[in-house]
């Protein structure tokens, strides 16, 4: 049962992610990755207003 409310719950999201068209164009930063990863997350919230969205992101540096 939770899983399958699981999968629907990130369906949607994937849903709201192709009709805002996140898809299209292969993401080139992490801001990028980051809108379409929240978007997954929010599923049916995209719905109702949630319109998540992640502008920077700072990546860490590797060790030397």
């Amino acid at each position: 049962m939770l899983s399958t409310l699981l999968l629907v719950w990130v369906g949607s999201g994937m849903v709201a992610a192709m009709q805002r068209n996140y898809f299209t164009n292969p993401p080139v930063n992490c801001g990028d990755w980051g809108t379409i990863a929240v978007t997954l997350v929010a599923g049916p919230l995209n719905y109702l207003g949630a319109n998540p969205k992640i502008t920077e992101c700072q990546l860490p540096e590797p060790s030397q």
